[in-house]
């Protein structure tokens, strides 16, 4: 396989995952983001906990939706993310059109 076979695989893989996000968005109330993942879902609690001096997120997602290329299976029952990095909750509107691709790509 070339680079460039390389390549037309990886943006066309990005370009489905992005037509299936398109297509679920509507189904869900939030969207997540963590430092390695961007998920939609219906359910989020966050609990801010800590161990010493350390601070860390501990994010459960019920019915979520992940944003990642490489998995075969992106739709999630449940999803539990325990971080020290940042982590973004916001509540879709529902009459919100879709966040820009821009602000997706990479993840």
């Amino acid at each position: 396989m070339s680079s460039d076979d390389l390549e037309n695989y990886e943006t066309a893989a990005e370009l489905a995952l992005y037509r299936e996000y398109r297509d679920v968005v509507g189904l869900f109330q939030y969207v997540v983001e963590t430092e390695r993942r961007f998920y939609l879902c219906n359910k989020v609690d966050l609990e801010v906990r800590s161990s010493g001096s350390d601070v860390y997120f501990d994010v459960h997602m019920t019915d979520a939706w992940v944003w990642d290329v490489y998995r075969s299976a992106r739709l999630v029952k449940n999803v539990r993310v325990v971080t020290f990095k940042d982590v973004n909750i916001e509540e879709l509107a529902q009459d919100d059109a879709m966040p820009d691709i821009r602000q997706l790509r990479g993840r």
